[in-house]
């Protein structure tokens, strides 16, 4: 799995990646009608500093996309979003090495104190791979958005640098080549050290 900055350039595989008018429930925007609109899009953030967006690019080919956001390095804080995988990403080991890629680098490279993971309070999926990747659940804030004119309750999820270690090593035991079979199979589920508590 390799993340690097997006470009417009991408635009064609990421709109072929995107079909599912599935990925776009909860996001902000999507799906889009045309490959023009998507590369519209796509050139509004290519090259901003927040968010910094990130193709996911697998053997070569963009298959979805991630960013950082809310980015303030006075506080040691910073939080990914805008993560969708395509089709053919989804459920993969590369979208938890993502996932762990984008960790890893906020902690161990850029210093960062405590990362953040935000979702819909009605989007399960997201929850549940919140909580599958580490990130302890920290509550919910009511009416904290209008999102495509309805209201956006949203889940607060975080890990910070205390907790960092032990997520870490438990991605670094799920990634090992000795975790899966000859087939690809993971042979030990994921089992960071979350603290969190889905309650509802």
């Amino acid at each position: 799995m390799l993340l690097r900055r997006l470009r417009t350039e991408d635009t064609e595989a990421l709109f072929e990646a995107g079909r599912d008018p599935a990925i776009w429930t909860y996001l902000p925007y999507g799906p889009f009608e045309t490959l023009d609109a998507m590369r519209e899009y796509i050139a509004v953030y290519e090259g901003k500093d927040d968010p910094v967006f990130y193709t996911l690019e697998r053997d070569g080919r963009p298959e979805g996309v991630a960013s950082y956001l809310r980015i303030t390095p006075e506080h040691g804080v910073i939080e990914i979003g805008h993560i969708w995988f395509g089709s053919t990403l989804q459920r993969t080991t590369a979208a938890t090495e993502a996932i762990f890629l984008l960790a890893h680098h906020a902690f161990d490279e850029l210093g960062y104190r405590r990362l953040e993971w935000k979702c819909n309070a009605l989007n399960q999926r997201s929850r549940r791979a919140a909580e599958r990747f580490g990130f302890a659940y920290e509550g919910v804030f009511r009416n904290h958005m209008v999102v495509k004119g309805r209201n956006r309750d949203t889940a607060w999820y975080a890990i910070t640098v205390e907790d960092w270690p032990a997520i870490r090593a438990a991605f670094e035991r799920w990634l090992a080549a000795s975790n899966f079979d000859a087939a690809g199979r993971q042979l030990t589920p994921l089992a960071t050290s979350s603290t969190s508590s889905a309650t509802d």
